[in-house]
């Protein structure tokens, strides 16, 4: 059970990193949507939910291309939101014989989104003192 335990922590971790991505990197820590009206927050929380979904099946298909036991939260999320925006950004002047080509570049340059491995965290359990209610006095007079 203590492992088991170890394991949801481990990914409910994983989860959390997903939510601080969408909400740091794609809403550019915005603390609000854009649209007012309730039919336009859904369609935008839909396409926001769309787009984290895309890039992070692009993730896998990038770590199916390198050589390695990689897995998509080992890649940076920034960088490749960055690289598939600026693909997309490219697309349009692109000829179409040059969008595979510029998708096997895109492909490649994968390996230079891999995470350095995550140090362990662990934080012993301890007692923390109770607050006082009253402040510290620090430059007491009998304490010179």
């Amino acid at each position: 059970p203590k492992s088991d335990i170890v394991g949801l922590y481990e990914y409910r971790w994983e989860i959390e990193l997903g939510y601080r991505e969408q909400k740091q990197y794609m809403l550019g820590n915005r603390l609000t949507l854009r649209s007012r009206l309730p039919e336009l927050v859904r369609q935008e929380l839909w396409g926001i939910l769309l787009t984290y979904n895309l890039v992070r099946y692009q993730m896998v298909q990038m770590c199916n291309t390198l050589n390695g036991d990689y897995l998509p939260y080992q890649l940076s999320f920034n960088g490749a939101l960055a690289h598939i925006m600026r693909l997309i950004v490219g697309l349009p002047y692109s000829s179409p014989g040059a969008i595979p080509r510029q998708l096997q570049n895109f492909y490649a340059m994968s390996g230079s989104l891999i995470l350095e491995s995550r140090r362990e965290r662990a934080f012993p359990r301890v007692v923390k003192k109770k607050p006082s209610r009253y402040p510290r006095k620090y430059n007491a007079a009998h304490l010179k």
